[in-house]
């Protein structure tokens, strides 16, 4: 995040000696972005963040995809994914391209390893469940609703409590950012922008571990997932400071943006990465033109296509679609609101929907295993059946 945060003990001044109570230095780490000119912090730990007492591959992280089908709308209900697992292994992948992998996780038990994407940062959306995520920054939160935003090489590990738990996971293999557009020169957030810093939330509590022992992580990284040991918990640190670390935002606390006639979808965007933005449709007045068509029109996605995960509510464009319920709309074809949606939706004056999009500019593509939970049907669902 481009704003400046500091946690537990750092030095007066960087690259200088900070010494622990036996005389050794601690082991200063700058962690960047963009090769050195970047968002950046300084980590300082007890322990030397390279001192690995064993690397092992552990496999491929490849993922099979559909041959190429005809150009359509699809439907997956996610919900289907019944298996219980830990936050990374556990990941159930639906779509993905170049740039992204989408797809859920039900987080069912403390992850025994520690994790870290070496390929790019993540986003875990929390649809239901409470827990913590312990990472090298501090300890965060969470709750339903939270965004958890994870900079590329964090390493952390996802402690749900003990209830039902559901993610939608965003990978990607650039950073995570607000829209351009909502920042000024500085960074800082603008006044018309639908949130701002307060809403941000990083670690809570810095925890620094001095155990020793037999400690993993695990590394995704060039399309494989690696093993690390150590024989220090990785958490180590007793303090940094910088502008980069993980945070989670509240979807409660984005203000939707509304107009006298329909607005376009960028006026829900939250994030932007390399060549894919997130978006949240939360709960919001209607439009207030006195004639005004509330649900959108149709579209063609002429340069990107669009991915729903609906949240809960009654989304006001679709019919068959339920909670966990996960539509791509490809580019190349138009797409718009079911029969009936618009003529249903003149004269209301608010929807309670709650939904996170991802639109993509290079062409989504559909996992091999995601035909488990397709409804093969919601390609033919805008007939209008009335006659």
């Amino acid at each position: 995040m481009p704003f400046y945060k500091q946690m537990g003990k750092i030095p007066a001044k960087r690259h200088t000696v900070f010494r622990q109570e036996n005389g050794e230095l601690f082991r200063e780490q700058v962690m960047g972005t963009k090769g050195f000119s970047g968002i950046q912090s300084i980590l300082y730990h007890h322990n030397s963040p390279t001192a690995m007492t064993e690397a092992e591959l552990i496999g491929s992280c490849a993922i099979e995809y559909e041959e190429q089908q005809v150009l359509s709308p699809r439907h997956l209900y996610s919900h289907q994914y019944q298996e219980k697992s830990d936050a990374v292994m556990g990941r159930e992948y639906l779509l993905g391209n170049e740039d992204v992998l989408i797809g859920v996780v039900n987080p069912s038990k403390d992850m025994d390893y520690f994790y870290r994407n070496g390929d790019g940062d993540e986003v875990l959306f929390v649809h239901y469940g409470s827990g913590k995520v312990e990472t090298t920054f501090g300890t965060l939160p969470y709750k339903p609703g939270d965004y958890i935003v994870l900079p590329i090489g964090t390493i952390y590990r996802v402690v749900p409590n003990d209830e039902e738990q559901k993610f939608l996971v965003i990978e990607t293999n650039s950073w995570i950012t607000t829209p351009k557009r909502y920042r000024n020169a500085h960074g800082q957030l603008l006044e018309h922008s639908p949130f701002c810093e307060r809403d941000f939330h990083g670690p809570e509590k810095l925890e620094t571990h001095l155990e020793k022992g037999h400690f993993e992580v695990r590394t995704k990284s060039r399309g494989y997932m690696h093993s690390h040991q150590f024989d220090h918990h990785p958490l180590d640190v007793i303090g940094w400071d910088g502008y980069l670390f993980p945070y989670t935002f509240n979807v409660a606390d984005f203000e939707p943006i509304t107009g006298r006639v329909h607005m376009p979808p960028p006026i829900h965007q939250t994030f932007e990465a390399n060549n894919f933005v997130i978006c949240s449709f939360v709960p919001r007045m209607y439009d207030y033109h006195p004639e005004a068509i509330p649900a959108p029109y149709y579209h063609s996605n002429v340069d990107s296509d669009e991915v729903l995960y609906y949240v809960k509510g009654n989304f006001m464009s679709r019919k068959g679609v339920s909670e966990g319920s996960v539509t791509l709309h490809p580019s190349g074809i138009p797409h718009g609101p079911h029969p009936g949606k618009a003529e249903g939706s003149i004269g209301k004056k608010e929807t309670l929907e709650l939904a996170v999009m991802v639109d993509t500019f290079r062409p989504l593509k559909v996992v091999k295993k995601a035909h488990y939970y397709e409804q093969t049907a919601y390609k033919y669902s805008w007939i209008d059946k009335k006659d």
